[in-house]
């Protein structure tokens, strides 16, 4: 396991302990798991995005935080958030951790999950020119999830 995961996994144990919404220092964590503070910017803008379901508000500075804070919607309000995020394109990555994000909430299943992540994966997009995939990822996803409002 990495620096990464464990950084990850002790953010989301406080969420879990708070409540869902937590306040960290920067330079505190950096300590905390002997890394550099650009590692916990990194942590946070790839783990905990809105496309991963949370909000994060930073300061900077010698009183500064990061508030990191679980989105918390109605199924049927973050099906068309979701919906809305993807955009013309999407990337795999991208789309995996929306999906993940849906199934966290409940609001699609895992069978739904994993059919919907075989149908807008690399394998199946494969003949698809490498430059349209993301447009038709998007695509296909969209209208996936569209139908689960129906």
């Amino acid at each position: 396991m990495g620096v990464s995961d464990i950084i990850a996994g002790f953010i989301n144990e406080v969420l879990s302990d708070t409540g869902g919404t937590a306040e960290l220092q920067r330079a505190e964590l950096a300590n905390r798991f002997n890394c550099v503070p650009s590692q916990i910017n990194y942590v946070i803008s790839t783990r905990f995005s809105p496309e991963h379901g949370y909000i994060v508000e930073s300061r900077r500075g010698g009183g500064g935080y990061i508030r990191i804070r679980r989105i918390a919607m109605e199924a049927e309000l973050l099906l068309m958030h979701t919906v809305n995020a993807i955009g013309e394109r999407v990337d795999i990555n991208t789309a995996t951790a929306l999906l993940t994000t849906l199934l966290r909430n409940n609001v699609i299943s895992e069978k739904d999950a994993n059919l919907m992540m075989s149908a807008i994966g690399t394998s199946a997009l494969r003949t698809a020119e490498l430059t349209e995939r993301d447009a038709l990822r998007a695509g296909i996803l969209k209208q996936m999830l569209m139908r689960m409002s129906d």
